[in-house]
């Protein structure tokens, strides 16, 4: 079953086309993840906050890359990373246009 991966955490940028620009390698990069389907990237200049939703294959790789990711951010000097995975609900995430196949 498809996992849902929501990650947050302090950052002080850069943002906008200079966060495109600054990481673009490491976009590419990510999408060699193990059962990685999409990321949708996440950022708020206003709050200082990055991060990023991500839709894995299944709660493995999703607990794999949070673990991963949360040790190459505190390499990096961020601190406290927020992750957490959730069940999706494939039918009624259709309904609303989510990126999802239901099953039914």
């Amino acid at each position: 079953m498809n996992k849902l991966l929501q990650v947050d955490f302090e950052f002080n940028g850069p943002f906008g086309d200079e966060m495109a620009a600054a990481l673009g390698d490491l976009a590419k990069s990510i999408n060699q993840e193990p059962g990685l389907i999409w990321k949708i990237w996440t950022e708020s200049a206003k709050n200082k906050l990055g991060g990023g939703i991500y839709l894995f294959e299944d709660e493995a790789t999703a607990q794999a890359y949070l673990d991963m990711h949360s040790a190459r951010l505190q390499q990096m000097g961020i601190d406290q990373v927020n992750g957490q995975i959730f069940d999706v609900n494939p039918v009624l995430s259709q309904i609303n246009h989510g990126p999802i196949q239901s099953s039914n």
